[in-house]
């Protein structure tokens, strides 16, 4: 993804991947059993509702963030998509000249 950047600021256990000096994901290294994503508030309820490996944002704002397991149950692709879309948010919200 052009700009990401991977980067520990709460710890090398905590990959925190940014672009533009925000972040649009978390997981954990060691564990590496879920990841943090940013999502539209109104996609929320429905990604907790359809999938049980997804659910509100572990230590993260339950309106804009969701937390997906890594358990192999989500359909194929959909993880992909998820990872993407929280990267499109937050790149279309960064100020033209901080955009990749």
């Amino acid at each position: 993804m052009p700009g990401a950047t991977l980067t520990f600021p709460f710890g090398e256990d905590t990959a925190v991947y940014k672009v533009g000096g925000r972040i649009f994901a978390l997981t954990g290294v060691d564990r590496g059993q879920s990841i943090n994503l940013k999502a539209e508030p109104q996609d929320v309820t429905g990604l907790v509702e359809t999938y049980e490996a997804v659910s509100r944002g572990y230590h993260m704002n339950k309106k804009h963030w969701v937390t997906v397991q890594l358990d192999g149950t989500l359909p194929p692709g959909l993880l992909e998509e998820l990872v993407e879309d929280s990267y499109d948010l937050v790149v279309d919200r960064l100020p033209a000249r901080d955009r990749p």
